[in-house]
């Protein structure tokens, strides 16, 4: 086992992998920006290295500095928690070649996994459902053209590398496909410095359904179950519940062994999630694989047990997985609210500043990972989100009951968070009745913008009158 692991991360995120490591007895080392001198996860490792300014490129996305605070603190092994440097192949590299352990898949898994083009190739010839399109970036465009037409519009532009919504665009004819294949190109360079893009079907009613795998370097490979995250807004996810409401047993069975299958054949080592879009029918497409641990993984190990974090750290010490697939069982019902630092009310505008406020909701089943606590100042520089509140119960009813209370109990000020708008969706009778998809929050924010503006023009008359 490592005896010290460096945290190339900030946040929520470094401060779940210090309590992790904690559990096996291993020392860890933090590394920060100028921007989080001082912040509460760095008071729990057992070192830190300031490694430069708050802009993560001149920080958290430095591999040379990263890799020389690994060195004067002698660690093991590195984890890269999520975002930043996660799923750069490139970053696995180098560790690997500097002596130090990667905390998630080798370089050569990352690749062809990570990469939604080749990926889909691999998922064809092991038999993972996949959207019908393009085969290989795209060159030509009118070879883009004549696909499109084959299978019917509308379909969508994606980027091959990175994810979060970017370099993805929704064309119904062929004039949106052919501007949608450019802007798509030019958003993806700048993102993630890789301008390849390629085409499917686009689901117009869909849901975002994920399958949480783990593999080790002794080629086993297990699924976690699925979650379910069609709560999003712009591709950016918002709550996360597992298991999936309304899914077939037989056919979540079968996608989640589809899952697995694809992970152990691309003899991946550490947690990946693949994704998946399923129709009305509840037939299942490949999204892509997350080669890294995600957000929402706390909702698994709610339903499962199962300490992920921890395993991921086992594994890559080269022990073989703590259990196997007949051993996994789900227990209740558990869903994650992500809460951000954005008001909802202003176009989810980030909030940085100072947190004056925070109080903690509590009770059965109730888990909050975070970084924040009342001083807490927060910067402007990164992602908004500043905490995961978690809640478990024996079925879905009584967990979203749970929820409502954990949410009331909540207080964060004066920064503004999404606190109040997961109290709304908590209300919406398509979330309760589990009948939503990937649209239903746009769709109520669009709801509340007309109502918005009709009320304001009918002030406008009234006045004017």
């Amino acid at each position: 086992m490592f005896k010290r692991i460096l945290i190339a991360n900030r946040g929520e995120i470094a401060l779940r992998v210090i309590r992790a490591a904690k559990t096996l007895g291993i020392e860890t080392v933090c590394v920060y920006s100028t921007a989080d001198a001082g912040a509460p996860w760095i008071e729990h490792a057992d070192q830190s290295v300031c490694i430069g300014p708050g802009p993560s490129p001149q920080s958290y996305l430095r591999i040379d500095r990263i890799i020389a605070a690994a060195e004067v603190t002698h660690a093991d092994a590195i984890h890269p928690g999520y975002g930043f440097l996660s799923e750069n192949a490139h970053f696995a590299e180098v560790c690997r070649d500097s002596g130090f352990e990667f905390i998630g898949p080798s370089p050569e898994a990352m690749a062809l996994l990570g990469d939604k083009v080749s990926c889909k190739k691999m998922a064809r010839k092991v038999g993972t459902p996949v959207f019908p399109g393009t085969e290989e970036a795209i060159e030509d465009i009118e070879e883009a053209v004549k696909v499109a037409d084959e299978i019917g519009y509308p379909v969508i532009v994606k980027a091959a590398a990175g994810g979060g919504g970017r370099g993805m665009r929704v064309a119904r004819d062929v004039d949106q496909l052919r501007t949608g294949i450019e802007s798509a190109r030019q958003e993806a360079l700048a993102a993630f410095g890789n301008g390849s893009v390629y085409i499917e079907k686009f689901l117009e009613h869909a849901r975002h359904f994920e399958v949480q795998t783990i593999g080790d370097k002794h080629g086993n490979a297990v699924h976690l179950y699925e979650r379910d995250c069609s709560s999003q807004r712009r591709h950016q996810k918002l709550i996360e519940e597992a298991p999936s409401p309304g899914v077939d047993p037989v056919k979540r069975r079968q996608v989640c062994e589809s899952a697995a299958e694809l992970i152990r054949s691309a003899k991946y080592s550490g947690a990946a999630t693949v994704e998946f879009l399923m129709d009305a029918k509840q037939n299942f497409y490949m999204l892509e694989v997350n080669t890294r641990v995600q957000v929402e993984h706390p909702v698994t190990e709610m339903i499962t047990g199962i300490d992920i974090v921890r395993e991921m750290i086992c594994v890559s010490a080269g022990q073989p997985l703590s259990m196997k697939q007949e051993d996994i069982k789900v227990n209740g019902h558990a869903i994650e609210c992500r809460i951000n630092a954005e008001d909802p009310d202003r176009g989810f505008m980030p909030q940085a500043g100072l947190i004056e406020t925070f109080v903690a909701p509590g009770g059965p089943g109730v888990r909050l990972d975070t970084h924040a606590r009342p001083g807490y100042r927060i910067p402007p520089n990164y992602d908004s989100m500043i905490g995961k509140l978690i809640v478990h119960g024996p079925d879905r009813k009584t967990a979203i009951a749970r929820l409502k209370v954990a949410l009331d109990e909540f207080k964060i000020g004066p920064v503004r968070t999404t606190i109040p708008l997961h109290r709304r969706l908590m209300e919406n009778a398509d979330f309760a009745n589990g009948t939503f998809d990937i649209h239903y929050v746009e769709r109520l924010l669009k709801a509340d913008e007309t109502a918005k503006s009709e009320a304001a023009a009918r002030s406008a008359k009234d006045t004017k009158a």
